[in-house]
């Protein structure tokens, strides 16, 4: 039953590590497969308040939505020779991709929600620093490594919405 709590632990840092490293690191870079992240899903996220209107596109066009899904579900098999030794870890590893899914899908179609229910993570996409905020699903690691900054509802963001208007 350790699995468990290991596989939680183990998520949430993977979410911090490829998201830093992976979406925003080799995401810059126009050639990579990984820049879909960068110059689409970040790009459309900050024209339109944190909605990007390609989630509610069909999962399996060739889109920043089915790279996601197809970047998750490495992860899923990656994770399967575990499986027979650590069942309850793999088991965590795969809900929590699962969670990720729905949870980052959710947060760009309903705003509202997001700001709610993953402030983080809506900071992340709105906030003056794109390059913080990494965890998605709770950001544990964030606070760990010292790179969770706040915005939603701090007077910087009083500051951006005056000089918008």
């Amino acid at each position: 039953m350790m699995g468990i709590p290991l596989g939680l632990l183990y998520s949430n840092f993977g979410e911090w590590l490829l998201h830093r490293y992976v979406l925003h690191g080799l995401g810059r870079r126009h050639e990579s497969f990984w820049s879909f992240h960068w110059h689409e899903h970040h790009q459309r996220s900050r024209r339109h308040a944190m909605v990007d209107e390609q989630y509610r596109g069909r999962m399996w066009s060739w889109s920043p939505q089915s790279k996601e899904v197809l970047g998750l579900a490495a992860i899923v098999v990656g994770h399967v020779p575990l499986l027979k030794r650590a069942p309850w870890f793999v088991a965590t590893v795969w809900a929590s991709t699962v969670l990720y899914y729905v949870v980052h899908r959710r947060a760009h179609l309903d705003p509202d929600w997001a700001r709610e229910h993953l402030p983080w993570h809506y900071d992340h996409h709105m906030g003056r620093d794109q390059n913080a905020n990494w965890c998605v699903t709770y950001p544990l690691f964030d606070y760990v490594m010292g790179t969770r900054r706040k915005y939603l509802g701090t007077p910087a963001m009083a500051e951006a919405r005056v000089s918008a208007a």
